[in-house]
């Protein structure tokens, strides 16, 4: 579930391993590139952390950050 704090969207992810998480970047490195938003992410091992917000408007939560967050949680 995301969770909305400090003007992002918030997620953490755990996987089984290293290369789970991985492949689950991979994925959202394609979308975001294709809707030209950009995550700011961490992944350490089998964990990975996402904060969405939209730079343009201001560092906010907009309806871009949304959407990318459904098509994050299509990859889980």
């Amino acid at each position: 579930m995301w969770e909305e704090k400090n003007n992002t969207l918030y997620k953490k992810i755990e996987f089984k391993n290293f290369s789970e998480a991985f492949a689950f970047m991979t994925r959202v490195a394609l979308a975001a590139e294709k809707m030209d938003h950009h995550p700011l992410w961490t992944n350490v091992y089998n964990r990975v952390e996402i904060w969405l917000s939209t730079h343009d408007a201001g560092d906010i939560v907009t309806e871009k950050d949304r959407k990318l967050a459904k098509e994050i949680d299509g990859f889980l």
